[in-house]
C-alpha cells in the first residue's frame, strides 16, 4: 500500500502522542493513564467510579488497575456514594490535586504548541474530520453488521 490510510495516520499519530505523554509522565514516576484519570476526576465533588471508564474510554479492568495504583500512591481515595449506597466516589487527595495540576499543565502545553504551529482553519478541519469519523463509528456507518450477513 503506497498511500497512507486514514487509519494508519490516526494510529501512528496517537501512538506518538501516547509515547510523548508517557515519557513526560515517567519523569514524575507516573503514566499517561494516571494523568488522564487525574484530569477526569472532579477535583471538588469527586467522580463516581462507574462514570470514569466511559469518560476515559477505558475498559473496567484497565481502569481498576489504574485506580488501585493511584490509591497506593496516595493520589486518590474512595468514599461511599451518599446518593447510591452501592456506588463509590473517587476523590483526589491533596497530593492528587497537585499531580492533576501538573498533568493539566502538560496537556495545555501540548495544545498551545499545536495551536501555535497549525492555523485556526486547519485545526477546525481536523476537529470536523475527527467528529465525522467518531459519528460514523458511533452510528455504525462503516461496518454495519446487517450488511455483512450472508443471504
Amino acid at each position: 500500500m503506497k498511500d497512507k490510510t486514514i487509519d494508519y495516520v490516526l494510529r501512528t499519530t496517537w501512538l506518538a502522542v501516547n509515547k510523548m505523554y508517557n515519557e513526560e509522565a515517567s519523569e514524575f514516576g507516573t503514566t499517561m493513564a494516571t494523568g488522564f484519570a487525574l484530569l477526569s476526576i472532579d477535583p471538588e465533588k469527586g467522580t463516581p467510579s462507574t462514570s470514569l471508564g466511559p469518560k476515559m474510554g477505558m475498559e473496567a479492568t484497565s481502569l481498576s488497575r489504574t485506580l488501585k495504583t493511584m490509591e497506593a500512591k496516595g493520589l486518590i481515595e474512595r468514599k461511599p456514594n451518599p446518593e447510591d449506597g452501592r456506588g463509590v466516589l473517587i476523590f483526589l487527595t491533596e497530593f492528587g490535586k497537585k499531580k492533576r495540576d501538573l498533568s493539566k499543565e502538560k496537556v495545555l502545553t501540548f495544545n498551545e504548541t499545536i495551536k501555535n504551529n497549525v492555523s485556526t482553519e486547519e485545526l477546525a478541519h481536523f476537529y470536523k474530520v475527527a467528529e465525522i469519523i467518531n459519528n460514523m463509528i458511533s452510528n455504525k456507518q462503516i461496518y454495519n453488521k446487517k450488511e455483512h450477513i450472508l443471504k
